[in-house]
């Protein structure tokens, strides 16, 4: 499987990149024929100050931000979005300013929730929400529900990998698209290509990877 991998690189940074692998995957909310693979720009410190330039341009200007929400392992790219933000100068609209960096916890029903000690730096905060993909929309959803309970203002949403950029209420701000991916394709389980036409699983996409049929 991993033979068949590719790679997409960011055009104006060719050091951002990701490798493609196509297949048959499921998650417990789609089925799709590619697996995008963005460890490397998550786990990477190099990499990852790289990426947080990118995904922080949006907001340098004009943006006031207190608080960057990370989910989906992204708090590398969080940590250095920040340093990004409050760098001085004359289009910086957060130098100075204190930005903090924080994770929501799961419950056991998997609904996002923040730590008492934590509640302070969301409610009534300017909150940049910081995600590893887009695709199906539902933990996007889920996380914004979480900030909306909490009453964190949303200033914005940014993301590695945004499947559909045109699909969501929510703007994202993203490197990667499925433009980007040559006949990328997602399906819900029971309107799956794949499926209906006998192709076995090749691995099931978990958060931090995929694990093989």
């Amino acid at each position: 499987m991993e033979s068949r991998a590719f790679t997409v690189s960011l055009t104006k940074n060719p050091v951002i990149s990701t490798n493609i692998i196509p297949g048959h995957f499921t998650t417990s909310h789609f089925h799709t024929n590619c697996y995008v693979d963005l460890d490397k720009l998550k786990t990477n410190a190099l990499v990852a100050k790289d990426v947080a330039a990118e995904l922080a341009l949006p907001y340098l200007k004009s943006t006031y931000v207190d608080t960057i929400v990370c989910i989906e392992g992204t708090e590398v790219i969080g940590a250095y979005m920040a340093e990004e933000l409050l760098k001085k100068g004359l289009s910086g609209a957060n130098s100075d300013r204190d930005i903090h960096v924080v994770t929501p916890k799961s419950n056991v029903n998997k609904q996002l929730t923040f730590q008492h000690n934590i509640q302070k730096v969301i409610y009534n905060k300017r909150i940049v929400l910081l995600a590893s993909s887009v695709s199906s929309g539902i933990t996007l959803n889920s996380a914004l529900d979480c900030l909306s309970y909490y009453g964190g203002i949303l200033a914005g949403v940014s993301a590695l990998f945004n499947a559909y950029p045109n699909k969501h209420e929510q703007k994202v701000n993203s490197l990667f698209t499925s433009k980007d991916i040559p006949d990328y394709q997602l399906y819900s389980p029971g309107e799956c290509i794949m499926c209906k036409k006998g192709l076995k699983l090749d691995a099931i996409i978990v958060h931090d990877g995929y694990i093989r049929m």
